[in-house]
């Protein structure tokens, strides 16, 4: 039986750092490895973009259950950070199963990646501490556009290429909101069906 995929808030609540409990032990090369030095010199270049994915709050200790983010969970600790942004898993049942943590989805991406364009920092500072290219965050960054509020909302917890949003972006927003139920109906969001569904549509 297939895993139930797990939703988070979209919107990342600030938890004090104290308060979230790993699910895991560090390794013991941790701090020397390459994919810990490389994220702390994200971090300290532009901040955290990824929040951290935690359960809610245990009301009798006030603390979170780390899911996703352990790597980032101790560079914040060692920075000396006091808070950090975290994603609230909303599903009760299941949050406590490592396998089951989604990643952060596409939009949420987007809305982190634009959150750090606000805050002053530039395209090419991105493309440096993600270790992509430019061109690839210009293109995360215009993840939304043209694609209707209603659409987006739909889609705000699904993982989806950007040839995905490229199919929609072509079609009228009743269009748009009609595919993505389908999509989510489907627990189909690969670009193969978005291109299926664009030829499908009647033209205008």
């Amino acid at each position: 039986m297939a895993a139930v995929p797990i939703s988070f808030l979209l919107k990342p609540i600030q938890v004090n750092v104290g308060n979230i409990l790993p699910s895991r032990g560090a390794p013991t090369n941790l701090l020397t490895s390459r994919k810990y030095k490389q994220i702390r010199a994200s971090i300290q270049q532009i901040d955290l973009i990824e929040p951290l994915s935690v359960s809610p709050v245990d009301k009798k200790t006030g603390q979170h259950g780390l899911l996703d983010g352990h790597i980032r969970w101790t560079v914040l600790k060692e920075l000396g950070y006091t808070e950090a942004p975290c994603l609230i898993a909303t599903d009760d049942e299941s949050f406590t199963y490592n396998n089951r943590v989604n990643r952060l989805s596409s939009i949420q991406e987007h809305v982190m990646l634009r959150r750090a364009v606000d805050r002053g920092v530039s395209a090419e500072r991105l493309a440096n501490a993600l270790a992509i290219n430019v061109a690839q965050i210009e293109t995360r960054l215009k993840l939304l556009d043209g694609i209707c509020a209603e659409a987006a909302e739909l889609l705000k917890d699904r993982t989806a290429s950007v040839e995905v949003f490229n199919s929609l972006r072509k079609m009228k927003p009743t269009r748009q909101i009609e595919c993505a139920e389908l999509m989510i109906s489907a627990n189909n969001v690969s670009s193969v069906y978005a291109r299926a569904m664009l030829s499908a549509t009647p033209p205008d």
